[in-house]
Formats: C-alpha cells, structure tokens, sequence
C-alpha cells in the first residue's frame, strides 16, 4: 500500500485485529435476547480477529444474540460491538 493509499483508506486502516476481544452470546429464549438474566457469557476469550471469524461462523438468523467486547479503536471499533457493525467488520478487514 503507498502512502497515498493509506492516506484514502482513512482511520479504518488503523483498526488492530490483534487486539485482545471476548465474543458474548446472551441467554435466549425463541431466538430473542433475555434481557432481564445475569447478561451475556463469554464464549471466546481471544483476538479481535478471531472473535469476529468466530461470529460469522454462526447463522445470520442468531447472529443478534452475540456481541464482541474490545478496547475502543475510535471511529470504527467501540467497546461493545453488536451484530450489524461484527458484519461491518468482517467485510472491511480484507482492506484494513
């Protein structure tokens, strides 16, 4: 990538997907959150990068129910990421 490249791609080029991350599935019933539990449990303790190929491994239909927990990488990468912006990311990290 040339540094004019890198200058187009924007902040979404400085996103670490070796940052430490947890994939979280909240508890279910019917395929929709139960919000009023103990909160989302852990099912993946490792990198950002992982967290999401462990994520779009599962259906799109359950997707909702899980959510990766990371460091902030501002503006992309928020502590909680839910399912629309995991996708998002995905599909952005083949540029990044």
């Amino acid at each position: 990538m040339t540094g004019n490249e890198r200058r187009e791609a924007g902040p979404y080029s400085h996103v670490d997907f070796n940052a430490p991350a947890v994939l979280r599935k909240w508890p279910s019933l019917n395929n929709q959150r139960r919000t009023e539990s103990t909160g989302p449990y852990m099912l993946l303790d490792g990198t950002l990068d992982e967290c999401i190929m462990e994520f779009m491994a599962k259906p799109e239909s359950t997707r909702h129910l899980y959510e990766i927990q990371t460091a902030p990488q501002p503006p992309l990468v928020t502590e909680t990421l839910l399912s629309e912006h995991v996708a998002e990311l995905a599909r952005l990290r083949e540029f990044l």
